[in-house]
């Protein structure tokens, strides 16, 4: 199952599904994006409930156990359905992502800059919020990709509902989630830490978190940024294929 970041799409990870051709792949957008419904009530938002909603999914499909892949965002929600559903997930990859915030001051901050962003998405519109996410310092490595590669990620971002983006930013947002730090060493699954060297701050996160994690291996992708699946999506597709051999 592939969980995506924010404002992308069940099709962010179409570049490295060739690799998992002989396996079931569960690929669906998250609730505020693609062709989900922004009108669903606030509280669907709350990372616990996206966790259900998962759970209720995989029950419905009679799916009992998952590999679980989650970028960013993705790989927040991720990390909160191994911690809700341990019994339903046999390893997890988290691909440029966190457990959150550790402190309820650094969560109150970033909940005012969540709300910030999502007054900008509803009041100047979703292009000159998908500018202004383009050109931020967490993407600029993205800018070295072909031209073709970076007009699919920008019609993604662009295909978003304004709404929906909103109320994902204010309901699943870093600032919002649960601190899951201290709950870290009870997952006792496998865990992946993808991150590319690039972006020095995840590449600290994961460094944090690897002590952390009873069965925890923290794979390093050169060259690239936050978004290695997108950066290097065939390095990613060998890593995620010899995971196994990696324990």
């Amino acid at each position: 199952m592939l969980l995506h970041g924010f404002t992308g799409t069940k099709n962010t990870f179409r570049q490295i599904l060739p690799v998992l051709e002989e396996d079931t792949v569960l690929t669906l957008d998250l609730l505020g994006h693609g062709n989900t419904t922004s009108q669903a009530d606030f509280s669907r938002y709350a990372i616990e409930e996206q966790c259900k909603d998962l759970a209720d999914l995989l029950d419905q499909l009679e799916v009992p156990k998952v590999s679980l892949l989650g970028y960013s965002m993705g790989g927040r929600l991720a990390l909160a359905f191994t911690l809700y559903y341990p019994e339903r997930v046999e390893k997890l990859v988290l691909e440029s992502s966190s457990p959150g915030l550790k402190t309820q001051e650094e969560q109150q901050l970033r909940q005012i800059q969540d709300q910030a962003l999502a007054d900008k998405v509803m009041e100047k519109g979703l292009v000159s919020f998908v500018n202004d996410w383009e050109n931020l310092a967490l993407f600029s490595s993205q800018k070295k990709l072909p031209l073709a590669t970076q007009e699919a990620i920008r019609k993604e971002r662009l295909s978003q509902d304004v709404e929906g983006l909103q109320k994902s930013l204010l309901g699943m947002g870093t600032g919002s989630q649960p601190s899951y730090w201290n709950q870290l060493s009870a997952i006792s699954c496998p865990v992946f830490l993808f991150v590319g060297a690039l972006d020095t701050k995840f590449c600290q996160l994961a460094a944090q978190i690897n002590p952390h994690l009873k069965k925890g291996s923290i794979v390093t992708f050169s060259e690239v940024g936050h978004a290695v699946h997108l950066e290097a999506p065939a390095e990613f597709s060998v890593a995620l294929k010899n995971l196994d051999s990696r324990r």
